[in-house]
């Protein structure tokens, strides 16, 4: 250890010689770019393996096969959370912002190897989440404990692991320019040249690796017939209605479920009645079965029976209106599959569901139209690609990058003006319905959501610890004036006294220009109390439940200058204007140098 210490050091000492800063960036972010590559290939083949053996190895009839691993893959996920990680699995693209947000960029070592195992058991055994989250978070994990191993900023930090996000993207849909995009949407990078280069570098050598280890393996063996037709654009702003009232309806359920599972207080029961919902579900409906990128492929070449498999109503699958209404079913139960499995404890992403979720609803909008009997035709291949921009725009709220993925996995763009005008409405509507996203909703609750406006940026990056003073003289409500001023003013520099009773709860404020007039007033000593002078404080700061934002916002409405932070129902000190702007300036300075 020793050793590898030394050679880190110099190392260290060699690159500052000899390697500019921006150098350096640039390499590090083609390494980190292949290192996140090369995670999103492993997830996939191990995946994939995991799901070949399953399917060859076990001797059950099919849908017995369904019904029993979801609870299976759920219970080896818990047993790993248990007995090896000791923490419950984070969403994946949350945890990462939050990381960006709050810690400067840093994830632990463990937050690489996690996804890697826990993923894998999840979707393998029929979770109904994707691997693109997983992969993410791997991929940012190992940048993040890279830039901490060679001493990179807290700003360079952020941006490699941005990189690391568009190296996985990249290499999972092979679609480098939507992998920069996703990027600058998600983490709110900003696009300069600065973070440019370095995202493009990363972004090419992700998409370079998974050619390397997959050669020209692609997940939509799909080639452009037929492009855009004016005649087709007022369906094309339906399908983006359609699509924002499903991301709505998807969040919620996200949200909903969660709630739901909230009531279970044992692991152990949540576990049970997920692998148990979802067995159901699989049952009823295969296509929910794992990542859902068959189904997509099957619907794209026009074969809709082989996508929606077995089901119970196989005998009616040659009227049309049947398969309609099983593909809205996929629409309904993507979203329940999906949360159920991370309720239940599973680990895994949402950007794959949603996409399938999407093409489902597209394609079933597209038979709709051209079963309507009013003559109209439109191409269903193309509305079961668009159904999936309309509900990534909606969902996690990045237009931009459902246009420019599709756009790359059709290998061109002629159908870019459908795109924008179905992802564009989608993203309108559901913004306007919906201020956050799965991924920064709970974030949003205590103030670590990432945004383009630096000023509300800046505040979220703030720590409340970090800006709070202790060294305030606290008071008992029963103590008279000579003793508050023997006790507690003569040995005090600040002018503020919080008024505690026995159990360390906030009663009230004394400042010092409340006894000014009658403090050398020895008749009082004795016969005026705190609890006769205290009043209460203008404001209360809570510290579990505050925004720095807020913070602000009651300095600001107030007018005080000092005002007590309350934690779970105690008192533990002051915030003062002074110091939080302070703290404000020095991160501004840092964040923008």
């Amino acid at each position: 250890m020793p050793n590898t210490k030394k050679l880190l050091t110099r190392f260290l000492k060699w690159r500052y010689k000899h390697i500019s800063n921006k150098t350096f960036v640039h390499i590090m972010s083609l390494v980190v770019g292949f290192l996140a590559g090369l995670v999103a290939v492993t997830l996939k083949n191990t995946t994939y393996f995991i799901e070949a053996l399953l399917k060859k190895g076990i001797v059950f009839s099919e849908n017995q096969l369904y019904f029993i691993l979801p609870t299976i893959g759920l219970t080896l996920v818990f047993l790993y959370v248990k007995f090896v990680n000791k923490k419950p699995i984070q969403h994946a693209v949350s945890s990462i912002i939050f990381a960006l947000s709050k810690k400067g960029g840093l994830l632990k070592v463990k937050n690489i190897y996690a996804p890697l195992i826990t993923a894998p058991l999840t979707v393998g055994f029929g979770g109904s989440v994707g691997l693109l989250g997983p992969a993410v978070k791997s991929g940012s994990a190992i940048s993040s404990n890279l830039s901490r191993l060679f001493h990179i900023d807290t700003k360079t930090r952020s941006l490699l692991v941005a990189c690391a996000s568009a190296g996985a993207i990249s290499s999972i849909f092979q679609s480098p320019i939507a992998a920069i995009i996703f990027a600058v949407e998600v983490f709110t990078m900003d696009l300069t040249m600065l973070s440019m280069l370095p995202l493009l570098l990363a972004s090419i050598s992700g998409v370079l690796t998974s050619y390397f280890f997959l050669g020209n393996e692609v997940l939509f063996s799909f080639s452009l017939s037929e492009g855009f037709q004016l005649e087709d654009t007022f369906f094309y702003i339906l399908l983006g209605v359609g699509t924002a009232f499903s991301s709505i309806y998807f969040t919620k359920m996200y949200f909903g479920i969660f709630d739901i599972f909230k009531r279970f207080k044992s692991p152990k029961y949540k576990l049970l009645v997920g692998g148990i919902a979802i067995g159901i579900m699989l049952y009823a409906v295969p296509p929910l079965y794992g990542e859902g990128f068959g189904f997509i492929n099957n619907l794209l070449d026009g074969n809709h029976v082989k996508a929606l498999g077995k089901t119970p109503l196989d005998a009616y699958m040659d009227n049309i209106w049947v398969v309609i209404a099983l593909l809205f079913g996929i629409t309904i139960f993507k979203a329940i599959a999906m949360t159920t499995t991370f309720a239940a404890g599973g680990a895994g992403g949402i950007f794959i569901p949603t996409m399938v979720m999407g093409s489902a609803l597209g394609n079933a909008v597209a038979k709709v139209i051209n079963n309507l009997g009013l003559g109209f035709e439109v191409s269903e291949s193309n509305f079961t690609l668009i159904g999936m921009a309309g509900l990534i725009a909606g969902v996690i709220h990045a237009p931009l990058t459902a246009i420019f993925l599709i756009a790359e996995i059709t290998g061109g763009y002629q159908l870019f003006v459908p795109l924008m005008i179905t992802a564009s409405i989608s993203y309108l509507i559901t913004k306007n319905a919906l201020d956050y996203t799965i991924y920064t909703k709970e974030l949003a609750k205590i103030g670590a959501i990432l945004t383009h406006d630096k000023d509300q940026m800046v505040l979220g990056m703030l720590e409340m610890e970090n800006v709070i003073e202790k060294n305030f003289k606290a008071v008992r409500p029963e103590m008279s004036l000579g003793e508050m001023l023997h006790k507690s003013v003569s040995k005090s520099n600040r002018n503020i006294f919080p008024v505690l009773d026995a159990e360390e709860k906030l009663m009230g404020i004394i400042v010092l220009d409340d006894i000014r007039e009658f403090m050398f007033d020895t008749e009082l000593y004795n016969t005026l109390y705190v609890k006769n002078i205290m009043h209460a404080p203008p404001e209360q700061i809570f510290y579990d439940v505050d925004s720095m934002k807020q913070v602000m916002q009651k300095f600001q409405d107030s007018g005080a200058w000092n005002l007590p932070v309350i934690k779970e129902g105690k008192y533990v000190g002051f915030i003062s204007k002074s110091k939080l702007l302070t703290a404000y300036r020095r991160k501004l300075i840092n964040f923008t140098k």
